[in-house]
């Protein structure tokens, strides 16, 4: 109890620094498709993990930005290390920054990427930043691993993320909190399809008879695709995308259509993917071409709530009192929960408008998020 009331204490003592150094990272736009913008940003972060004592790597990339490595106590009695998740990229361009510049207004500090995640990687700084002036150690080497695209995938370093967590005992991550701090328990995974139709072009005045509409097609298509979606346990299809036709006198050629999906569950994908890929013309000279699949594994919540518990626990005891939630949006915590791995999720910063112009953090939790963080790497 003493511990975490020093850690707690000592956080907030910190909160000015803390903020400084979280304007400094929001100031260095970072969207995932600029690898020199991502670049700018990792260096940053390589510079504050060494400047605490880690061991750092900076993993590069011939398209996409870096990824950060960090290690802090290597020689902690626990073989297998605790493993906090990241991400440096942001789904704001360069230039945001002019028309959304960094600001606190009223309690919260505004900017692009503050939540969604910078937020998220100053907490985990001034987490270990704590453990370390305190002089508690954590009974397990503590890993840090910020992704460059985790935005648009986590396609570059999928493999990385995939190592790190298998050797970890446990994950825990950086994504910003659910409503009101609340813990992210479960995700769903996220996927994405590709339907493609193949049809028979036409005059549409002079042989009408003789084309095969893919836009037809493809509109029975998604009325089949929607019938597939059980929104009652969590299990949703959206057809988001559309392209087809060429001119309004040509029966159309061609035409795609792209198909958000969520699952809930580990059977729920395998049983979308059977589905989609069973789908069959209802026009019989009609083809169709259908691709991807769930590329994100649902984070169930079987893989989190012992974590859940002990946080809990942690911060009842500094007074917080934690919730947990579950979300559609992915991470790459789901990665980590699909290969059996133990992995806490929403440990990152509380505010709200992720991905929007009103992103923003409460300032006064920063620092309880951060000894929460410090809590729970001490503890587990």
């Amino acid at each position: 109890m003493a511990d975490l009331r020093s850690l707690l204490a000592y956080c907030k003592a910190e909160k000015d620094p803390l903020l400084a150094c979280l304007r400094q990272a929001v100031e260095i736009e970072s969207p995932s498709h600029d690898q020199a913008a991502v670049n700018r940003l990792a260096g940053f972060f390589v510079r504050q993990f060494r400047e605490l004592g880690g061991q750092v790597r900076l993993l590069k990339h011939a398209t996409a930005g870096s990824a950060v490595v960090a290690e802090f106590w290597k020689q902690a009695r626990a073989k297998r290390p605790i493993l906090l998740l990241g991400h440096l990229d942001t789904v704001w361009e360069v230039g945001t920054l002019a028309r959304m510049p960094f600001r606190v207004h009223r309690g919260a500090a505004y900017g692009p990427g503050i939540l969604d995640m910078k937020g998220g990687i100053v907490c985990a700084l001034w987490a270990i930043r704590a453990l370390r002036e305190l002089q508690m150690t954590p009974a397990s080497p503590v890993r840090i691993f910020l992704n460059s695209d985790e935005e648009v995938s986590s396609v570059a370093f999928r493999e990385e993320i995939l190592a790190e967590a298998r050797r970890a005992r446990a994950v825990l991550v950086l994504e910003p909190a659910s409503a009101h701090g609340a813990l992210k328990t479960s995700r769903k995974g996220v996927g994405e399809f590709r339907l493609t139709v193949v049809g028979r072009a036409a005059h549409a005045g002079v042989n009408p008879a003789g084309g095969v509409s893919a836009i037809s097609e493809l509109a029975r298509q998604i009325l089949r695709i929607e019938k597939l979606a059980r929104p009652r346990r969590g299990l949703t299809l959206g057809v988001n995308v559309v392209h087809g036709g060429t001119r309004s006198n040509v029966t159309s050629e061609l035409a795609t259509a792209s198909i958000d999906v969520r699952v809930p569950s580990a059977r729920d994908r395998e049983e979308i993917e059977r589905k989609m890929h069973a789908l069959e013309p209802v026009h019989p000279e009609a083809k169709l071409i259908i691709a991807g699949g769930v590329n994100r594994p649902p984070m169930e919540r079987k893989m989190a709530i012992a974590l859940f518990r002990r946080a809990e626990e942690l911060g009842r005891q500094m007074g917080m009192d934690l919730r947990e939630a579950s979300t559609g949006g992915g991470s790459d915590g789901n990665f980590s929960a699909a290969l059996g791995i133990p992995t806490l999720d929403g440990l990152g910063a509380t505010g709200d408008g992720a991905h929007a112009r009103h992103e923003h953090v409460i300032v006064r939790e920063l620092p309880q998020r951060a000894a929460l963080l410090a809590a729970l790497l001490a503890s587990i």
